[in-house]
């Protein structure tokens, strides 16, 4: 009896663990297909509040020039370059001046958060007057400055165009823009944007595209990485994140461990369409209703050939040659394909259903805002 109770245990513990073993293994395979297939990092949908670049701007002579410069004509680099001399205490008479090797410059900048003064930024250089090539040019000292007009950076250096222009009057070659170029750490930054994280008892993320569903499921990451409520969405750009007690002082640790969380996000259904180049770009979200559509082109071709009537050999003295258009139209039309789509049709459906009836990108377009117009499209249709 002893040992049959103990065979009837044992298949009941067995039994049992079976039972287990199929509970684990369907919940695996169900958080598997159901977990999303792709994620973006925290820090690459999101900005701090505050924490951003700061536009800076100069006005500057490039010198050096083969001849490429502003024309004597240009006024303002000839008082640029007359009043420079002067501090330099050489006096010049601004109508003897010659300015075909200067050129006149505006210099832009982007000065990233938390530099210190001594830090180097690139710059670029753009010709203000009727220069034709900054090649082989060099940028003069020239103070940069925010929309507070105060000097932020000081920029020179030796120019690079990355490109060219070769040849004189109508035979010339030319590659790329010469009359705009960048200096390379062309900048040394003389004052720090004053910005300090560690004091805050809140912080702001900003999603760089706006959409509800995925500054709710940002703010779900986040409380989930820090084991608590410590974040929510505020509206579809802005999630409020609360510095825990644990990361008081310590801002910087506190980012690092949430900007590199994963985030399923979710975005609107676009078609955008470029109409100069043809170019179509399509988000997988895109979805069709039942339509249906078709297809032909109407090519009318003109064809000119030119007849020349002759005079006789013995004719009239005054008879000329005579060149005689004729015109020759035709009209050829291709039979119309037709092709039904079903509602719900992914993006790939929705292009090989296209490619089979044999559009080109220029069809595409035309098709695509007829199926919006027909309300068949459910996407919101973008035109550059």
């Amino acid at each position: 009896m002893i040992r049959r109770w103990g065979q009837i245990r044992n298949m009941n513990q067995r039994k049992e663990m079976s039972r287990w073993v199929k509970v684990i293994v369907f919940s695996l395979v169900f958080y598997f297909l159901n977990s999303p297939a792709e994620g973006a990092r925290i820090k690459d949908i999101t900005a701090i509040e505050g924490v951003r670049e700061n536009s800076l701007i100069g006005y500057g002579l490039i010198i050096g020039l083969n001849g490429t410069g502003d024309k004597s004509g240009t006024v303002f680099t000839l008082q640029t370059l007359t009043n420079m001399l002067n501090k330099m205490g050489i006096l010049v008479d601004p109508t003897t001046v010659k300015v075909k090797n200067v050129a006149a410059v505006v210099v832009t900048a982007k000065l990233p958060p938390f530099n210190r003064p001594g830090s180097r930024i690139d710059v670029s250089v753009s010709s203000l007057g009727d220069a034709t090539s900054l090649q082989g040019g060099t940028l003069l000292m020239t103070p940069l400055r925010g929309p507070d007009q105060e000097i932020y950076a000081v920029a020179q250096g030796p120019v690079s165009i990355g490109g060219f222009i070769g040849g004189k009057e109508g035979d010339t070659v030319q590659k790329n823009h010469p009359t705009a170029g960048r200096v390379p750490d062309g900048a040394t930054v003389e004052k720090e944007v004053k910005l300090d994280l560690g004091e805050r008892e809140e912080l702001t993320l900003m999603l760089k595209q706006q959409d509800f569903t995925t500054a709710m499921k940002v703010s779900q990451v986040i409380n989930a990485g820090l084991n608590d409520s410590f974040s929510s969405a505020v509206d579809s750009d802005t999630i409020l994140l609360k510095v825990p007690d644990s990361y008081k002082g310590r801002i910087v640790e506190l980012l690092a461990a949430i900007e590199s969380l994963d985030v399923p996000v979710d975005v609107t259904a676009k078609v955008v369409v470029n109409e100069r180049t043809g170019t179509i770009v399509m988000g997988d979200q895109v979805r069709i209703s039942d339509i249906g559509i078709s297809h032909g082109n109407l090519i009318i071709r003109v064809k000119t050939d030119f007849q020349v009537s002759q005079p006789a050999s013995f004719g009239p003295s005054n008879s000329k040659t005579v060149v005689v258009p004729k015109q020759k139209t035709t009209v050829t039309e291709e039979e119309a394909r037709m092709t039904v789509m079903k509602g719900g049709a992914t993006i790939g459906e929705v292009v090989n259903a296209l490619n089979a009836i044999g559009v080109t990108p220029r069809d595409l377009i035309a098709i695509l805002q007829a199926m919006k117009a027909a309300g068949a499209l459910q996407a919101e249709l973008e035109i550059l």
